[in-house]
C-alpha cells in the first residue's frame, strides 16, 4: 500500500526509462489497484508488464470492495499476486481461496504469480518443506497441466518479509527444489521445469545476486525496494549480469 497515483507514474515512468538496461530480463510492476491503469499507460510500449496484487475469484456481483480479472485486464494487468503472505495472515487468506483466485485468473487469460512460504515458528520447527509444499498443493488442485505451465511460484518466508532478513540463497534453492519435485509428482517433469519460481522476502541488490545463481531460482519478487527505481534496477541489473 504504497504510491499514490501521481508517486506511481513517476515511478514507472522512471523505469521505463531505464528498460533498455533490463535485457531479456522480464519485469512486471504491481502497484495499488488505484494506480493500475496509470501505471499501464505510463508503461505501454516498453516491455514492462503490469500485475495486481490481488483479485476476486468471482466475474461479477454484490462483492463491494472487490475487483474481478475483468476490471484487471480492462486497466491493462496481464499479471495477478495471489497468496501473498500478508493476505493470509491479515484477511484470512486459505489455500481454498487462493486456489480459487488463480484459476479464476487463468481462465480469464491473467498469469497469477502464487505466493507460498513458512513463518519463522514453521522454519524454527523445521516443517518448512511440508508447509511449503501443501501450500503449493492447494494452489494447483484442478488446475490442468497446460495452465499449470504459465503459473510463477513465488516462495517468500513470512519472517524474512520487510524485516530486512533474507534466506540464504543456499536455503532458498532447496524451497525452490522442493516445490519443482512437488509440481513434478502433481504434474511432470516438464511440467515442473516450465513453472517459474522466484524467491521473494527482504530482497535488494545487495543480495540479489547471491539468489540470481541458484539453478532452481528463477527470479524474484520484490517488496520495499521496487518502491526506488535506482534500488529495483539495481535488483533486475544482478539477474541479468547472473545470466550472462
Amino acid at each position: 500500500m504504497h504510491k499514490t497515483i501521481t508517486e506511481a507514474r513517476a515511478l514507472s515512468r522512471e523505469l521505463v526509462g531505464r528498460a533498455a538496461e533490463f535485457g531479456e530480463c522480464q519485469v512486471v510492476l504491481c502497484p495499488p489497484f488505484t494506480s493500475l491503469y496509470a501505471v499501464a499507460e505510463s508503461a505501454l510500449g516498453s516491455g514492462i508488464q503490469v500485475g495486481a496484487q490481488d483479485v476476486y475469484w468471482e466475474a461479477k456481483g454484490a462483492y463491494t470492495g472487490e475487483v474481478s480479472c475483468e476490471m484487471l485486464i480492462d486497466a491493462g494487468c496481464r499479471w495477478v499476486i495471489v497468496g501473498h503472505s500478508e493476505r493470509r495472515a491479515m484477511f484470512g487468506e486459505t489455500d481454498d481461496t487462493v486456489n480459487r483466485k488463480a484459476k479464476a485468473a487463468l481462465a480469464a487469460g491473467l498469469l497469477p504469480i502464487v505466493c507460498v512460504g513458512e513463518s519463522l515458528a514453521q522454519r524454527e520447527q523445521g516443517i518448512t518443506t511440508d508447509v511449503v509444499n501443501k501450500q503449493v498443493e492447494g494452489a494447483f488442485v484442478g488446475v490442468p497441466a497446460d495452465k499449470a505451465c504459465q503459473m510463477v511460484v513465488a516462495y517468500e518466508p513470512i519472517w524474512a518479509i520487510g524485516t530486512g532478513r533474507a534466506a540464504t540463497g543456499e536455503d532458498a534453492n532447496e524451497v525452490a527444489r522442493a516445490i519443482r519435485r512437488t509440481l513434478s509428482t502433481l504434474y511432470s517433469d516438464r511440467v515442473s521445469e516450465a513453472v517459474r519460481i522466484q524467491y521473494g522476502g527482504s530482497v535488494k541488490p545487495s543480495n540479489m545476486a547471491e539468489f540470481a545463481k541458484q539453478p532452481e531460482i528463477d527470479g524474484a519478487l520484490v517488496g520495499g525496494a521496487s518502491l526506488a527505481a535506482e534500488d529495483f534496477a539495481g535488483i533486475i541489473g544482478r539477474v541479468v549480469n547472473a545470466k550472462k
